[in-house]
């Protein structure tokens, strides 16, 4: 019982020591704010106001993100922001700094308020409880990557899945005379609807190269975030095309139908697995109720054959 007391007295004053830090850091954020709006000669709009125009989510991001802030260049914050989260944040387009922080933030929450909940909802007590609140932090640090690793899968398929369209439509485009660089602009602002993962990794790309970047290194997180070595080999050829020029239908042809074949491959596993499943599933459920089916009248005719012999 002592041991539980001291565990949530612990968390407890982890909590306020946290939510002392996030109003002092935002009490600070809010000065520079004030400065930065005097030295512009800008109208100072009164707090009830700026609260009543922000939403309550958007509240709560601003919390996490000063949150994060906060402790984004400390070891804790490096412990939370491994180099697989930064990945799975670049392959969900939120590697930035607002995104870091509130991911970081949202990990911090979780782990100190899950204990709590956890203790005034189970009052969990001796070494149990200590196992259980432990768990629930940990539960807590480790949901937010769990949650953010599937967002990055789903974002990765749905990549893989729209790149057959994405070499089509960069053959039709270079069919009718488009330049490299005329096609994926054209893309991009033509095709968000269905290209919405590639179309806005293609639009980024576009705003880098005409920010000054090599179409090379605009292109580097397309090739990268999604791990694909299709999703690279056409950012070669895109970058080769735009480097030295010449003809491209006939490669995006030949490298179309390499994809559609290595699908029709990976098709037939999944159908060749699929049937395997199936036959042990048919036997666990069908066969049982076909055989009841079939020897169930037999059975009942024997037993009423062998109850008449006993009674003879």
């Amino acid at each position: 019982m002592l041991l539980t007391f001291a565990v949530i007295v612990f968390v407890l004053g982890v909590l306020l020591f946290a939510f002392a830090a996030l109003m002092r850091y935002r009490s600070e954020h809010q000065q520079a704010r004030v400065i930065e709006r005097a030295l512009q000669h800008q109208p100072l709009a009164s707090g009830s106001d700026e609260r009543d125009s922000r939403s309550l989510w958007r509240r709560t991001l601003d919390a996490l993100q000063s949150l994060g802030h906060r402790f984004e260049g400390g070891g804790l914050g490096k412990a939370l922001l491994a180099p697989e989260d930064r990945l799975l944040l670049d392959q969900a387009n939120r590697n930035t700094s607002a995104g870091r922080a509130t991911y970081i933030g949202l990990r911090i929450v979780l782990a100190l308020l899950l204990p709590v909940i956890v203790a005034l909802w189970l009052r969990p007590t001796g070494v149990k409880g200590l196992f259980e609140l432990l768990a629930a932090l940990a539960f807590g640090v480790l949901l937010p990557k769990f949650v953010l690793h599937s967002w990055a899968e789903r974002l990765r398929r749905q990549a893989i899945d729209e790149l057959p369209l994405l070499i089509d439509l960069l053959r039709l485009l270079q069919g009718v005379g488009f330049s490299m660089d005329q096609s994926l602009q054209t893309i991009a602002e033509r095709f968000p609807t269905v290209l919405p993962v590639l179309g806005r990794e293609l639009r980024d790309a576009n705003t880098a190269y005409m920010h000054g970047r090599p179409r090379a290194q605009s292109l580097r997180r397309l090739a990268e975030s999604f791990d694909n070595d299709d999703l690279k080999s056409l950012v070669q050829i895109i970058v080769q095309v735009h480097e030295h020029g010449g003809a491209v239908q006939e490669p995006l042809r030949q490298f179309a139908e390499r994809l559609r074949e290595q699908r029709k491959m990976v098709m037939k596993e999944k159908t060749g697995k699929l049937s395997v499943k199936m036959t042990v599933v048919m036997m666990l459920t069908l066969l049982p109720a076909l055989m009841l089916v079939l020897a169930g009248p037999a059975v009942v005719s024997l037993i009423g054959t062998m109850s008449k012999l006993g009674g003879h």
